[in-house]
Parts: C-alpha cells; sequence; structure tokens
C-alpha cells in the first residue's frame, strides 16, 4: 500500500511533506503526496480574520475522510483542542525555532531607523516588535516565503519577519540578516516543528509513523502548547513561548536533563509585555505549560490580551 500524505501546495509545504515522504520511502513504505487546498490558500486575508484551523482543516478533513493517510502541519497552525479520532503519531526533530528578519541592505533590527516599514502579519511579532520602541512601521504581510521576501527585493517594505525555519527547509537561509534571540523575540508556540498525523485507529500507520518521533521535540512543543492551551489562546494570539531541555547539575554533582519554559504575553501596541519561565521535569511537559501559564494569568495576561 502506498501511505497518501496530505499538504498544502506550498513550496514550504511541499518541502516539509517530502522530507517524511522521503523518510518513510527510506523505511521501506511507499509513500506519495497529495495537495490539499485549505482556506489560507485561498485567501489573502489576514490569518486572525479567517479563524483557527486556517491551514489545517480541510487536510484534516481529507484525513478523516479517508481520502489520505497521513497529514503533515506546520504544528503551530494546528489548533490546540485536541481531535479525539485523530493522533499526532510523530513529532520529528525541530529546525530552528527562531524568527528571523529580512532587511534591505543587509541589516540588522537595530540598524533600520524609526519609521521603517516592517511587514508580518502575526499579532505576536507586531506587539513583540511595538514593545521594542524602535519607532518602527509595522504593515501587514501574507502569501508564500517567495511574495514575502519579494517585497523586500522589491522596496516596497525595508523588512520582514518570518520563521527561521521555513527559509532553512527551502535553502533560502542565507537571506537572513538576523535571527532573533528569543530575549528579544519570543516564536510562536511549536514554530520550526511538524506534526504528523494521522488516524488514531490505524494502529499499523501509527507504529510507523512512531519511528519518525523526536522525544525532547515533543516534550518542548507540548509545554508549548500546553501555554497557548491554558490560556484559552489561539494559534493567532500575542503569545510567544520556547521550550528546551537543558542540562543541569544537582548537589551530588550529577546531571540531568530538565525542561526550561519561557513564555510571554504582550499587547499588540507594545504598552505592555508579561513574561515568566519555568524549570521541571522532562516527563512532566504539560503540567509545566499550565503551570507557567496561571502564573501568567496570575499577573494579568488575560486582560493583556484582550487589549489587543
Amino acid at each position: 500500500m502506498t501511505i497518501k500524505i496530505g499538504t498544502r501546495g506550498s513550496l514550504l509545504a511541499r518541502t516539509q511533506s517530502g522530507v517524511i515522504r522521503d523518510q518513510l520511502i527510506a523505511a521501506g513504505h511507499p509513500a506519495e503526496l497529495v495537495i490539499v487546498k485549505t482556506a489560507g490558500d485561498l485567501s489573502a486575508a489576514p490569518v486572525a480574520e479567517i479563524g483557527i484551523g486556517v491551514f489545517t482543516t480541510a487536510i484534516r478533513n481529507a484525513l478523516h475522510a479517508g481520502e489520505i493517510d497521513v497529514a503533515v502541519h506546520s504544528y503551530k497552525d494546528l489548533p490546540t483542542a485536541p481531535d479525539p479520532v485523530l493522533r499526532i503519531a510523530a513529532v520529528p526533530p525541530r529546525e530552528d525555532s527562531r524568527d528571523a528578519l529580512v532587511a534591505s541592505g543587509g541589516r540588522v533590527l537595530g540598524e533600520l531607523p524609526a519609521g521603517s516599514t516592517v511587514g508580518t502579519s502575526a499579532p505576536r511579532r507586531v506587539a513583540q516588535l511595538n514593545a521594542l520602541g524602535l519607532g518602527l512601521e509595522i504593515r501587514p504581510l501574507r502569501g508564500n516565503l517567495d511574495s514575502r521576501l519579494g517585497k523586500v527585493a522589491s522596496g516596497e517594505l525595508d523588512a520582514v519577519v518570518v520563521a527561521r525555519a521555513g527559509l532553512v527547509r527551502i535553502g533560502r537561509a542565507d537571506e537572513v540578516t538576523e535571527a532573533f534571540d528569543p530575549v528579544v523575540l519570543l516564536p510562536a508556540p511549536a514554530q520550526g516543528a511538524l506534526a504528523v498525523e494521522c488516524r488514531s485507529d490505524d494502529a499499523e500507520l501509527v507504529s510507523i509513523l512512531a519511528e519518525l518521533d523526536d522525544a525532547p521535540t515533543r516534550a518542548a512543543v507540548d509545554a508549548e502548547r500546553a501555554v497557548l492551551a491554558a490560556l484559552e489562546a489561539g494559534c493567532t494570539a500575542p503569545v510567544g513561548a520556547i521550550a528546551e531541555v537543558v542540562e543541569s547539575i544537582d548537589d551530588d554533582g550529577r546531571i540531568f536533563t530538565e525542561l526550561s519554559l519561557r513564555a510571554a504575553v504582550a499587547a499588540e501596541d507594545g504598552s505592555e509585555v508579561i513574561r515568566s519561565s519555568v524549570v521541571g521535569p522532562v516527563d512532566n511537559a504539560v503540567a509545566l505549560g499550565r503551570e507557567l501559564a496561571a502564573e501568567l494569568l496570575d499577573r494579568g495576561a488575560a486582560e493583556v490580551m484582550r487589549n489587543r
């Protein structure tokens, strides 16, 4: 049987899904890509206006209907509410999670003068950029990576902010003029990670896909998305989060691993940013995410998000 892998038709989506296809074929499982058009591909409106699941609902519907066997998503696009019929069978090793600047003249953010036009439609990026107080003019930005980068090349924009992972995957990482440290710009929860999904009742396929899973990546993403879910915020909310498996040393000098999680909620005009962090056991990822979200809420995160 040939495994049918559903994917969006963009270069980035086909490249990401192609990696999964090639890994399955290399493991002895014939596989092919099936292009599925999503609401996000058919509309140029901001994602926040089209709704949650704009890039994933159509692909998941095809999976429900048996038209495809596997769906490959950019994990950050998936709603946090689980689908009981489907399972995230694999979270492969994550690409660079950082946001990246692509600016004319090879400039970094600090070299852009006040009034420079910077393209991004993500409320999270807008909020954190505004909070830096650099006097930038943030403009809406949609479209595939080629069209976004083209707005800088043509002079329509001075710079754009995109996920570095996407540029790496399509072979254009050399166009990045600055990769943002999370201290400056926290990425979206699960940014740079893929979710490989199939039907829960397909035990054989669940087992096959599980070979592609990377435990540290899954733990990190589970923690980040738990923050988002506990805040009852969607993938377009002004929430950033990043988790990493790190090494620590106990009082007896023994090395062990922990999960370090940071998150931030920001008002879209940049007037307020609430940041928190937590460290805990790797196998307690979801609970850590909920703990951090509770702290953010105690410090007024709900009110900040309402002031978008």
